[in-house]
């Protein structure tokens, strides 16, 4: 089968207009998994401005062009490159290959959106945001639950003090499969959690600490734990798992004043802010034995959140942020952050959870 020559945009794709500036025109590449995701998303919000989409596998491409008619579709990158009507691309290909897709883009003058993780290496994502910067032009990774309803709520609670001072907090995300052949667990799934925390917290950890073991035969990582230190008494602790024979999808952050549990997978209460916790009363300073803990078990309250898809979300704000120039809330420097978390993990995993600094 044979790749769908480039054709002429139809009538009946409309642009989006954006606040701002003019709406960028935006090409996406890579099909596969992730892709065609990306590809709805645009669409919806930019309309006849999604130019382009690229992959070299016939078969997906064939099944873009049928589903969107008059996108302009080739299984050659050059061409996107060498493209002037195209503002920016998205990549949603293997991560060993984001940083020479990226790169080149940026090269040819376009911004750039990245899937998750934004490289393999911190080596190769401190390349791309420089370049970036210095070519004036967006990097933008795809951490998609920082533009969930609830993650932004998270955000907004943590921000106005209510939790108190931050003490811990505690992730799982575990289900059965989907196995990767190129990365591992951490690398796979984790990103979505430190991408969570970086925007809660905005800040790398002191050190960290992990452990994994592989299970399919081929030395990959199927399951892992990172206990992260960000000083202060603040510790993060991350389970991912591609074994569990069920789905979880859970966060806790744990305040001095309240807590906060985030439960992705509840449709109904996705947050509910506990008035739990402890009060440490000092009859004694000079004894420490003397010291009483009184415990606190108040009212459980679940705010409202918004049903909106976060990947539509994510694709409006970078279209946004390529119109007006704004730096996105994910940027590269957030990737970098997150790639430098991973790859001290795999590094820690290597010598047996031995501790490290990202």
């Amino acid at each position: 089968m044979k790749v769908p020559k480039q054709q002429e945009l139809t009538k009946d794709r409309k642009p989006v207009a954006q606040g701002g500036g003019s709406t960028p025109r935006v090409g996406v590449i890579g099909l596969g998994y992730w892709g065609p995701n990306l590809v709805r998303n645009f669409n919806a919000v930019i309309g006849e401005n999604l130019r382009a989409c690229c992959d070299r596998d016939p078969t997906r491409a064939a099944a873009i062009a049928r589903a969107y008619p008059g996108l302009k579709i080739t299984g050659d990158f050059d061409a996107i490159l060498a493209d002037d009507s195209i503002d920016a691309v998205a990549i949603a290909t293997p991560v060993e290959t984001h940083h020479p897709l990226a790169k080149a883009a940026l090269l040819a003058g376009k911004s750039v959106l990245v899937e998750k993780p934004l490289t393999a290496s911190v080596e190769q994502a401190e390349e791309l945001v420089e370049l970036a910067e210095r070519r004036g032009k967006v990097l933008m990774v795809d951490h998609t639950f920082v533009f969930s309803p609830a993650v932004r709520k998270m955000k907004e609670i943590v921000d106005s003090g209510q939790l108190g001072d931050i003490l811990f907090i505690d992730s799982v995300r575990i289900n059965l499969g989907l196995f990767q052949h190129d990365v591992n667990v951490v690398w796979d799934l984790a990103p979505h959690d430190l991408s969570i925390i970086d925007y809660l917290l905005g800040r790398l950890p002191l050190s960290l600490s992990a452990f994994g073991a592989a299970h399919a035969g081929n030395g990959i990582e199927s399951i892992a734990y990172l206990n992260l230190d960000f000083g202060g008494g603040l510790i993060a602790h991350f389970h991912v798992n591609w074994l569990s024979p069920v789905k979880i999808r859970h966060t806790i952050v744990g305040g001095t004043a309240k807590s906060l549990i985030y439960n992705d997978l509840d449709a109904v209460e996705k947050i509910k802010v506990y008035d739990s916790g402890i009060t440490v009363r000092h009859e004694d300073v000079e004894d420490r034995r003397r010291y009483l803990i009184d415990y606190r078990a108040g009212d459980v309250w679940s705010p409202h959140i918004p049903t909106q898809e976060p990947l539509r979300s994510m694709a409006a704000h970078f279209v946004e942020c390529v119109a007006t120039g704004r730096p996105p809330i994910t940027d590269g420097r957030a990737g970098l952050r997150v790639v430098r978390i991973l790859e001290a993990a795999q590094r820690s995993i290597k010598a047996q959870g031995g501790r490290v600094t990202p």
